[in-house]
């Protein structure tokens, strides 16, 4: 699990748009909200992006974009995307590295049954590319105001 101080796992992966996005793109301009959730269109993964999409302006305004990231492909991504009117990037880890490389994928069980699956997770990366929080297994309910309120009380 990563925590603060550490680096920012370096990342290279397509965006729903078909567009490469790396740490590097951002690394001393600004800061960058990551959130990691299990899968595009389903009822949490729908509140959080919403979530964090009405909140984007107020994140970029502090200087932090967020980018939004699960295994599902560029195609699941862009459908999410346009179904619920989402602003924030969704980049498509459909390999999982980025997922293990924030310690993220785990096994879990639901309803007896033990599988992988994504531990939904929050990391805020600084300028410098340095994890500032990593919020592991949250809610998606009211958890963008959190993390926008974090970046505040850091400013």
């Amino acid at each position: 699990m990563l925590k603060p101080g550490d680096a920012a796992p370096d990342f290279e992966v397509p965006n729903a748009d078909l567009e490469i996005i790396q740490l590097s793109d951002f690394k001393g301009t600004s800061g960058l909200v990551l959130y990691f959730y299990p899968k595009d269109d389903t009822p949490g993964c729908i509140i959080e992006s919403i979530e964090f999409s009405d909140l984007e302006e107020e994140f970029e305004e502090l200087g932090y974009p967020v980018l939004g990231i699960s295994r599902d492909d560029c195609e699941s991504h862009g459908n999410f995307r346009d179904k619920h009117g989402l602003s924030v990037r969704l980049l498509a880890d459909v390999e999982g590295v980025m997922c293990e490389a924030y310690g993220v994928w785990r096994e879990k069980e639901a309803h007896g049954v033990v599988r992988a699956g994504i531990l939904r997770s929050t990391f805020v990366i600084d300028k410098e590319g340095a994890v500032t929080h990593a919020l592991y297994d949250v809610k998606p309910k009211g958890h963008a105001v959190k993390v926008l309120e974090l970046i505040k009380a850091d400013a």
